[in-house]
């Protein structure tokens, strides 16, 4: 009788241990694909703005100072890292990141375009055209490796100006090429 209680008994005891073991178990499967999923969400990430909202038109600058240019116009936010009240992309995750700018501007003989973009408060490359009268732009683009946290912005350089219509001609658009 004796064993035959002892052995009921380790039975039981197993079969809560296993109970637990498999709860426990589930929870921790449960908690690695939700870090896989936000892992896997956190790498699709693609911005686009133009410079002004939908039917607006306008020449920006000259400022007395370097000014950050704020693109209202965002059809394209694949992961939210571009905040189009700042005009500052923040990077969600370490990384390789692609980014263009395009900047526009009717020539006077007095005003230039230049525009740089900025990785933190570094000036990383700059896009430049002058011409006495008619529309020009200057674009460029590069390929950055990002920190979280990191922020990349278009600065439009004292000076200079801009210009922007419902085509779009002033434009700012990054895209994470791939995680590391």
């Amino acid at each position: 009788m004796k064993i035959s209680v002892s052995f009921t008994l380790w039975l039981l005891l197993g079969a809560v241990f296993a109970e637990v073991s498999t709860d426990a178990g589930q929870a921790q499967l449960k908690t690695e694909m939700d870090i896989l999923k936000q892992q896997q969400l956190v790498r699709q990430v693609a911005f686009s703005a133009g410079l002004l909202a939908v039917g607006q038109v306008a020449t920006i600058g000259p400022f007395p100072t370097n000014t950050p240019l704020i693109f209202k116009h965002v059809p394209t936010n694949i992961g939210n890292a571009y905040n189009s009240n700042t005009g500052v992309f923040t990077a969600p995750v370490r990384g390789a990141y692609h980014f263009e700018w395009w900047i526009g501007a009717v020539g006077d003989g007095r005003h230039s375009v230049l525009a740089v973009l900025v990785k933190n408060s570094e000036g990383v490359f700059t896009a430049y055209e002058s011409q006495t009268a008619g529309y020009m732009s200057a674009s460029n683009g590069v390929t950055l490796l990002l920190e979280v946290g990191d922020t990349v912005f278009v600065r439009l350089w004292a000076g200079h100006r801009v210009y922007d219509d419902g085509g779009h001609r002033t434009t700012f658009s990054g895209h994470l090429l791939f995680p590391m």
